[in-house]
């Protein structure tokens, strides 16, 4: 199993593709769909589901370009279903940022379970991590975890958004990231890859 990272949009958000020879799934879409397409054309593998670690715009902005390119189900957090659908929600409707308008995709297909999925050939587990968000999720695959926006290379997601609890976050990174295997590549929804043993060891949110 191969993982490829894309930065994309205005913050850099990590859209990641997960794919094995055959089939692939696609973590996170926050924008650059046409940027997506071509790098998925390089795996020569199948598109088989769009999965969304929790629904802030910068991880969903391309999200149905890729549902209707591809005709594959888009995944998500019964939690956060409803903010595909409310752009104050899923803060593209805040005005941070002049060149991100309005976000609404169309509903999701799927609602997570925290479980073990099988998706074609991709297995992975959903874990619950929330904090950043009410419905943040992060992925387990065999060999690599990815994040979204709960911990990240020397930090942790911000927890000052609507929904937001640093001691929920702290306690999901602890229980649900932290013990896993050491050597676990940790993949997060923005900058540059991790540890499981480099955060336990430097991350100063579990250091002082």
């Amino acid at each position: 199993m191969k993982i490829l990272q894309i930065p994309t949009g205005p913050i850099q958000e990590n859209c990641y593709l997960v794919y094995t020879e055959r089939h692939l799934l696609i973590i996170d879409p926050g924008a650059e769909p046409e940027k997506i397409i071509e790098t998925i054309k390089d795996t020569d593998a199948t598109p088989a589901a769009i999965l969304l670690t929790h629904t802030h715009y910068d991880h969903i902005g391309a999200v149905d370009p890729l549902r209707e390119f591809y005709e594959i189900p888009v995944y998500v957090s019964p939690l956060e279903a409803d903010w595909l659908l409310d752009p104050l929600m899923n803060l593209s409707g805040l005005g941070r940022h002049d060149d991100i308008e309005n976000i609404v995709t169309a509903p999701a297909d799927e609602y997570f379970q925290l479980k073990e999925y099988e998706i074609a050939d991709i297995s992975f587990k959903v874990v619950a991590t929330p904090g950043h968000s009410i419905g943040s999720v992060s992925f387990i695959f065999p060999d690599f975890v990815v994040s979204g926006d709960a911990l990240f290379r020397g930090s942790i997601g911000r927890t000052d958004l609507p929904t937001g609890n640093l001691e929920q976050l702290l306690n999901s990174i602890r229980t649900q990231l932290f013990t896993l295997p050491e050597e676990f590549p940790v993949y997060p929804g923005h900058g540059e890859a991790t540890t499981v043993e480099r955060e336990k060891r430097l991350n100063p949110f579990f250091n002082n």
